[in-house]
């Protein structure tokens, strides 16, 4: 470990490595190197102890007329990715990452996001050790666009394909809430769709619709 060799007995099928006797501080780098024979695949079995905690804190936190959330943290510990995340269809959504620079320092950071019609709401997270997960404050930008529409519009019966007013993300769920069909276009083809009652997301509301 960290360029020295351990005292766990050779030919063992269970090591454990104390840590303790390394010294090591919080924050510290620790490399790992497991030396096997050809068809034996190690698996560590509690990484976790290993895997940094997610300490950062929000300096700053906006999202942009030009498309773009920033973020700028300080007192990050070690490289940790994160995930930004929006609000949508009564849910929070993943829809990127940026890897953590992972200094004490003042850390800035962005990200291109799409807007819908109406309000938005992001936010940042990290998962550190143990799977815990930090979260920023969420922000908030309003974007003054007419709000989509398809066809045929809520509750009609169509056949094979809805149209949307322009392009859009999508999800569309059966009725016991399966996920069927997901997407970003500005129509999608049905016509393989069983007939019955359907749940459509899209731009920033949820409607229905029954496939004949």
């Amino acid at each position: 470990m960290n360029g020295n060799t351990t005292t766990d007995e050779i030919n063992s099928s269970f090591f454990e490595i104390d840590l303790s006797v390394f010294n090591l501080k919080y924050g510290d780098f620790v490399n790992v190197i497991i030396k096997h024979r050809d068809g034996c695949n190690p698996r560590v079995l509690n990484k976790e102890v290993i895997t940094p905690e997610s300490t950062f804190e929000i300096k700053h936190i906006v999202a942009n007329k030009a498309g773009y959330i920033t973020w700028a943290t300080i007192n990050e510990h070690d490289s940790l990715p994160f995930i930004v995340e929006k609000h949508r269809w009564n849910k929070w959504i993943r829809i990127g990452s940026v890897k953590g620079k992972g200094t004490g320092r003042l850390n800035k950071y962005s990200l291109n996001i799409n807007y819908h019609s109406g309000k938005n709401k992001f936010r940042i997270k990290q998962v550190g050790s143990n799977k815990k997960t930090r979260y920023s404050k969420s922000v908030e930008y309003i974007n003054i666009i007419p709000e989509l529409t398809f066809i045929p519009g809520n509750g009609s019966s169509v056949s094979n394909v809805i149209y949307f007013s322009n392009e859009t993300r999508y999800e569309i769920y059966d009725y016991y809430g399966k996920l069927i069909k997901t997407g970003n276009s500005q129509e999608i083809k049905v016509e393989k769709l069983k007939k019955g009652t359907y749940f459509l997301n899209y731009d920033n509301k949820t409607e229905t619709f029954s496939k004949k």
